[in-house]
């Protein structure tokens, strides 16, 4: 019996979701119609050579910032009267401050795969504009405002 050949995983593979209720009671909502979807969790690294290293460099972990980038169609209900309440959670939340400049958000392999991450994030919405022809789409980016959660995928069998 010959062992299956691997397949590569595809980029649309990430399923963005927001807490539209709250910390206490979670209510984790589809971000739908992604076109685009990037993440990054940025190290810093600071030198920590010394003398004794024999001219080798040392580095030292001090920190991580995370960031995601997501741009999507927008969505409007079927009479054209409501946004989709996800997309319009992201716009209330780019324009608020403090505590209601932040947005809960999870991200994780749409195929129960491990990989899946939480955090909270600073939201920044960037409606992309076009031409007469072109879809309503939006670019936002969510900064992390504290620590990338590692969490079990929820989508997991």
């Amino acid at each position: 019996m010959s062992t299956p050949t691997p397949v590569t995983a595809l980029a649309r593979r990430w399923r963005l979701e927001v807490n539209m209720g709250t910390t206490d009671t979670p209510d984790w909502q589809l971000c739908p119609a992604i076109t685009e979807f990037q993440w990054t969790a940025e190290p810093n690294n600071e030198d920590s050579s010394t003398y004794d290293d024999d001219g080798w460099a040392g580095n030292t972990k001090t920190g991580q910032a995370w960031e995601v980038t997501a741009t999507f169609n927008r969505k409007a209900s079927a009479d054209s009267t409501a946004y989709n309440p996800v997309h319009e959670k992201l716009r209330a939340t780019a324009f608020g401050w403090g505590a209601a400049s932040e947005v809960q958000v999870r991200w994780m392999d749409r195929n129960g795969l491990p990989e899946a991450y939480q955090g909270s994030a600073l939201v920044e919405w960037a409606p992309q504009g076009g031409e007469t022809t072109a879809l309503d789409q939006v670019e936002v980016t969510l900064t992390g405002n504290g620590p990338l959660t590692q969490i079990t995928n929820p989508l997991a069998a």
